[in-house]
């Protein structure tokens, strides 16, 4: 039997840190139970194993069928809503099949669950108060709430949903805006609110209503501007990995990388990493944004390119050495740094981890 070949990059999901950050979130809110928002693959860090750690959790929140009917075919049991809903019979079906809450935004969605036989879902009625994207205006918002109540296919009173726009300004004049038009439309209302995200977890605690849906807290990262999760009590869940693969000496005035973008104004060690913008570390970043190497940092020397980076390591010293870990982000560096360094969002870089880098789960 061969040994096993030890991957080029790999992003290493620390189970242990979502369930911290779990218990952080809780601590944030806690008069809401919590829907664990765990769409696009949760954020790049396995959509799977990712429910698995937290099993805790109230329920799980998915934009797709495809995405929730992935969580029950992995034994996942929890209460699944569909932030999309659905949009066609063979949808309906396959949720009522599955258990699946539905959120209803719109009057295509109200109709077609008229059309449904009778089943027991759990229905979120969602108000657009601001966003503009999802949801139905006030001047809907009740006659849908009524049509949905008298349906032999809703368990229950209807729920109410809305979602915050600007909820990481720190200033609350937008925010209260739209929750001053949610808790008018929702006046009487006998069913659950759900309003908080994870920038409304940290700025607007209003908006911590019956149920909060964190999504970028969880994985450890904050959704504000110039912070850190570390600052809010969390533990970063992913550290996005590579290798050293080569060591060569460059000489002042020579350039490294495509068009050569960058010179060397020194005798400079230069140390090439295996990993590039075809995994998923983007190539905005710039040129000397830093990493870790070994657990200290060195910045960049040229463009990323799309299968490596070259990294200026001579301060670090003859210590250097072929196969020595290069950190891209993680615990020793945030991937809020490495985001604004890209002119990006971490969401942006945890969702765009591709399909050849290497998953492991501890």
């Amino acid at each position: 039997m061969s040994d096993a070949i030890r991957p080029m990059v790999c992003a290493t999901i620390d189970t242990d840190a979502l369930r911290n950050n779990l218990r952080a979130v809780r601590r944030m809110a806690p008069r809401s139970r919590v829907m664990a928002v765990v769409k696009a693959n949760a954020y790049g860090h396995g959509l799977v194993a990712v429910a698995r750690a937290l099993d805790e959790a109230d329920a799980f929140a998915v934009a797709r069928v495809e995405e929730g009917l992935a969580l029950r075919q992995a034994g996942i049991d929890r209460p699944v809503v569909l932030l999309e809903g659905v949009f066609d019979a063979a949808q309906l079906r396959a949720a009522a099949q599955a258990g699946f809450e539905l959120v209803v935004h719109s009057p295509e969605q109200v109709a077609l669950l008229g059309g449904a036989p009778e089943a027991a879902f759990r229905v979120w009625l969602k108000l657009d108060t601001g966003m503009n994207r999802l949801g139905l205006r006030e001047a809907d918002f009740a006659a849908a709430r009524a049509a949905l109540g008298g349906m032999r296919c809703v368990r229950g009173p209807v729920n109410a949903f809305t979602h915050l726009a600007c909820a990481d300004d720190p200033s609350p004049q937008a925010t209260n805006r739209q929750l001053d038009r949610f808790a008018a439309a929702t006046a009487g209302f006998a069913g659950e609110r759900s309003v908080a995200n994870s920038a409304g977890l940290l700025n607007h605690p209003r908006a911590c209503t019956d149920w909060v849906r964190p999504g970028l807290l969880l994985y450890g990262v904050s959704p504000l501007p110039n912070r850190r999760g570390a600052d809010h009590g969390l533990r970063p869940v992913m550290r996005l990995e590579s290798r050293i693969i080569a060591l060569k000496w460059v000489a002042p005035g020579e350039r490294v990388g495509y068009g050569g973008a960058w010179t060397a104004s020194r005798p400079t060690r230069l140390a090439i990493a295996a990993v590039g913008y075809g995994d998923g570390y983007p190539r905005s970043v710039g040129i000397d944004a830093d990493v870790l190497v070994d657990g200290r940092r060195a910045p960049l020397a040229g463009r990323v390119s799309m299968d490596m980076i070259g990294i200026d390591v001579t301060e670090l010293g003859e210590r250097v050495a072929v196969g020595d870990p290069v950190e891209l982000w993680g615990e020793g560096l945030g991937v809020e740094e490495v985001a604004a360094r890209a002119g990006a969002i971490p969401y942006e870089l945890l969702c765009g981890i591709s399909q050849r880098v290497a998953a492991r789960t501890r």
